[in-house]
């Protein structure tokens, strides 16, 4: 989705996606509009920049490899994983505590969600130690 910001002018700028292919039927129809808006200073005054591609821009053009798809099994493992454990009424106060304790440490992570994706991330690599 692109954001715009609108002065009393009219649009000062636009970055981001201004359309995007649908896909019916199992086809794509359109192409994606993309506009950018470059902040960083210079003496260019052309700061506007809008590019057009195909339909199969992102189209993967390989299969899957099998680390990716070991990636893929251990990243929906893991989110199910923390998932269920938000929902867990007997590990909440245990988790929030040890959360709350580790926060303000070095490499503490510093909310909740991150903090139960490292627990069930290091669970997770424990019981899969070959990847």
């Amino acid at each position: 989705m692109a954001k715009a910001k609108v002065g009393s002018a009219g649009i000062e700028y636009i970055s981001g996606a201004m359309t995007r292919p649908k896909k019916l039927n199992g086809h794509n129809h359109g192409n994606y509009l993309v506009m950018t808006h470059r902040v960083a200073e210079t003496t260019n005054p052309n700061c506007q920049r809008i590019y057009s591609w195909d339909a199969d821009r992102y189209a993967r053009s390989s299969a899957l490899s099998q680390t990716e798809k070991a990636n893929r099994i251990r990243f929906k493992t893991v989110a199910a994983a923390v998932a269920a454990r938000r929902q867990d009424l007997s590990r909440m106060t245990t988790d929030q505590e040890n959360f709350l304790a580790q926060r303000e440490q070095p490499n503490g992570k510093k909310t909740m969600k991150s903090y139960l994706w490292k627990l069930e991330a290091e669970t997770y690599d424990a019981a899969h130690p070959n990847g």
